[in-house]
């Protein structure tokens, strides 16, 4: 097992490397940093305009193979250049990706384990009322986008704390200003984190249930389930320990591939409830013609999405042996 996760580890690596590559090659052929500094009143020297650009790298007029490779080397050493603004771009990293770890971990988890949860039940009580409610559910969530989704939560949210009875704020990370010990911190950025959460869990959580569902009932129609069943194993035992576990072999994939959706949803979240994490410093980033900033977002999300591959890859290992040969 240790030889076949070394391998896939390997990989990520070489496939880290190129998304890397292929992001910094981008950024810099699509965006004009020289237009940022253009657009100012008053308008800066051309002269001065130069000295910036390539004091931060990223003058078009420098090679970009030379361009490219002062900012690997940077890299190396830990150093992701400067913003378009000329702070650090570590700095900036260092403050935004906690904000969107939070997000991501608690959405995915509650998503994946809500989601799984839902599907098999779906499953083993197929065409009933529950299973039917859960199919109308999750296709009504599928076919909302997360953007609509977080404003309609953000909305209703909204009334009822006008009209009903004030439920949470919801703006930002913390209430400013507030006082009080850990308790009431905790509190308050628990309230702060709902309705985020649950705008990425939702999508989620109607993902994997079909998904779920679908993988189930091929698993409950096999024969050796129900060969299990037969020999007198306790349909309970016989459904978590050989129904379901094999039912999660296919949903590994799953997980790896769908994160990217989960980090893509989190930037329209980030920036509908005023979370200042990595989705919305890539749209500030990409409006201000920041390379630097761009390619460190990049690195974020190739960095988590190759990680959940990696998480997929040890959920597969255990749940076939097969795998580890």
């Amino acid at each position: 097992m240790l030889v076949f996760l070394g391998k896939r580890a390997g990989y990520y690596v070489v496939l880290l490397l190129v998304a890397l590559f292929i992001s910094y090659a981008l950024a810099s052929a699509s965006m004009n940093p020289r237009a940022y500094f253009e657009g100012r009143q008053p308008r800066p020297s051309a002269a001065s305009v130069e000295a910036h650009l390539t004091e931060l790298g990223v003058n078009d007029h420098t090679p970009f193979v030379r361009r490219f490779g002062s900012w690997a080397a940077g890299v190396v050493t830990g150093d992701l250049g400067q913003t378009i603004d000329d702070t650090s771009v570590n700095d900036e990293f260092g403050r935004r990706i906690g904000v969107s770890l939070r997000l991501l971990l608690i959405g995915t988890i509650v998503g994946t384990v809500v989601g799984v949860l839902a599907g098999a039940w779906g499953a083993v009580r197929q065409y009933r009322f529950s299973d039917r409610a859960i199919t109308v559910i999750s296709f009504v969530l599928l076919s909302t986008p997360i953007f609509l989704l977080a404003t309609l939560l953000k909305i209703g949210t909204t009334w009822l704390n006008a009209n009903v009875v004030h439920l949470i704020d919801f703006t930002g990370e913390k209430s400013p200003g507030l006082q009080g010990g850990f308790l009431t911190q905790f509190g308050d950025r628990a309230a702060h984190l709902l309705l985020p959460t649950l705008s990425i869990a939702l999508g989620t959580i109607a993902a994997y249930s079909r998904y779920q569902r679908a993988t189930m009932l091929d698993v409950l129609g096999s024969d050796y389930l129900r060969t299990a069943l037969a020999k007198g194993l306790h349909p309970r035992r016989a459904l978590l320990r050989h129904g379901l576990r094999t039912a999660l072999v296919p949903m590994t994939t799953f997980f790896a591939f769908g994160f990217l959706g989960v980090f893509t949803g989190a930037a329209f979240t980030e920036r509908i409830f005023g979370w200042h994490g990595m989705g919305d410093w890539f749209m500030e980033s990409v409006a201000k013609n920041d390379v630097n900033s761009v390619v460190a977002v990049n690195l974020f999300a190739a960095v988590v999405i190759l990680l959940s591959g990696f998480l997929a890859d040890l959920m597969h290992a255990a749940l076939d042996p097969r795998v580890r040969i």
